[in-house]
């Protein structure tokens, strides 16, 4: 192994170690001088609301808050960095949810915001693709979409804040992955700097390209540790002429895949989203949230959210009627509420986006973002629980989400009446980790829209196959032999 210099903090990939060092007042300096006062801080209340996650699980300290404008400031901050051995944080919009932007608590990291980096650059409505900078959010840009005719399909809770270069980064889905894909679908192109300082124009999009490894689909979902994402040009697809959404009552998850199966059949690949809600995530949501109401009369065990898109609403809506008839009468759903118009589907999406505040206003809980395959999906509905509380008594199980693509949100209470951050701070590693245990059994994964970070590092390590762990070392130790990139996040 190899030795360290004193004071250097050491990440470790297989047999090889990184060290990075704290900023020299000769860097930090030069960094201003390139930045400006806009682009550089120390100032510990600027900097204050960037150094905890979302969740407020995870918080750092930085040595300084750099803030480009251009990827060739980008670049040179990189270079600057990379001649001292001086690790990088990228953070886009904060909006994480595995601690994947939060540097770590040493103060010798240095955060790179990409924030100021907010410019459409350009939109092609007859190719429909974008070209949006990392800083732009996720909620501007499908207004800028719009402007023009044209829709980005993918959106989350988080749209309001979430940045394109997360997205990215990350490889983010939300609740229309089901017909669109996740982001590394939506990316037809990424620019990006590496971690020498060069900068990889990767933004044509190619259809076509056969130049060996795909660097565009390696950088996105690699979390900042092998590229600082810059710009990404993005597939746009014709704006929505019409769309249908219902919420359903059921009885269980076994009712809602039978359900998604004749919606595959019904009305095909204009089914868009399929989210299911149990009844204990819509009570939260109720008490939590201002200006929420129950979509149907008589409450469900468990709820479908369902969504259809596309250029006739009556080319929607006979088939969706039918499809949801035909389970009434089977005896498949108990009730059904169709909106009738853009504010009732808007009220609906409302309530399933929602869940994650709401029950963070409920007390802490342990949410475990994993995947399985569609049709184990209520078997492990049903299953861990119960297996849960064999091991840990009293704890209390919730699972919502993207039935349709096998992505399930998976949150767990402390036992009722005890000290909640206590109880996890205690249990809360051995719970997930049966928790993640029960998914791989199931040929699943134990992050499926979220990302690692560093939330997941360890149990990554411990769980995953040695193949992939192997693979993940070695592409991190080629791009950056340093370690200067998120070091802590996603492998180490």
């Amino acid at each position: 192994m190899l030795s360290t210099p004193t004071g250097g903090r050491t990440a470790f990939f297989g047999k090889y170690a990184q060290v990075s060092h704290p900023p020299s007042p000769r860097l930090l300096q030069a960094l201003a001088d390139l930045l400006g006062p806009k682009g550089f801080s120390v100032d510990a209340d600027a900097m204050a609301p960037w150094l905890t996650d979302w969740r407020g699980k995870y918080h750092g300290q930085a040595a300084a808050m750099l803030s480009p404008v251009s990827t060739d400031e980008v670049a040179e901050i990189v270079r600057l960095c990379a001649a001292e051995g001086a690790a990088i944080v990228p953070q886009g919009g904060n909006s994480g949810m595995v601690g994947g932007a939060t540097p770590d608590a040493s103060g010798h990291q240095l955060l790179l915001s990409l924030r100021r980096m907010n410019r459409i650059r350009s939109i092609d409505a007859a190719a429909r693709t974008a070209v949006a900078e990392a800083g732009v959010v996720l909620e501007n840009f499908h207004h800028a979409a719009l402007d023009v005719g044209l829709r980005f399909p993918l959106t989350l809770g988080g749209k309001g804040s979430a940045t394109i270069g997360g997205l990215v980064s990350t490889n983010a889905g939300g609740t229309q992955v089901l017909r669109h894909g996740t982001m590394r679908a939506l990316v037809a192109g990424i620019e990006a700097v590496l971690p020498e300082g060069s900068i990889f124009d990767g933004l044509a999009p190619l259809k076509k390209d056969n130049r060996g490894y795909d660097l565009r689909h390696l950088l996105c979902g690699a979390e900042g540790t092998l590229g600082i994402v810059t710009a990404a040009c993005l597939h746009l697809i014709p704006a929505n002429a019409a769309r249908q959404t219902a919420w359903v009552g059921l009885k269980s998850p076994e009712a809602a895949l039978a359900l998604l199966r004749k919606l595959d059949d019904g009305v095909g690949d204009a089914l868009e989203g399929f989210e299911i809600v149990p009844k204990s995530s819509l009570d939260a949501v109720l008490r939590h949230i201002p200006q929420t109401r129950a979509p149907l009369a008589n409450p469900a065990p468990w709820n479908a959210l369902i969504e259809l898109a596309g250029d006739d609403e009556g080319a929607l809506a006979v088939p969706l009627e039918a499809t949801l008839a035909a389970a009434l009468d089977a005896g498949l759903i108990d009730d059904v509420a169709l909106a009738k118009n853009e504010r009732e589907s808007e009220d609906f999406w409302k309530l399933r986006d929602s869940i994650s505040e709401a029950e963070r206003a409920e007390g802490p809980a342990l949410q475990h973002d994993v995947s399985v395959p569609v049709d184990l999906m209520p078997r492990f509905i049903a299953d861990n629980p119960a297996r849960l509380a064999a091991e840990f008594p009293g704890v209390r199980t919730t699972s919502f989400g993207h039935l349709g693509d096998g992505n399930i949100h998976h949150h767990v209470q402390p036992p009722a009446g005890v000290d909640g951050q206590a109880w996890l701070a205690q249990h809360g590693a051995a719970l997930s980790r049966a928790v993640y245990s029960h998914v791989i059994e199931l040929g699943g994964s134990i992050s499926a829209e979220h990302g690692i970070g560093q939330m997941k590092r360890d149990i990554l390590a411990e769980l995953d196959s040695p193949a992939r762990l192997h693979a993940l070392r070695a592409v991190k130790a080629g791009l950056d032999p340093a370690g200067l990139f998120n070091p802590g996040k996603l492998i180490g």
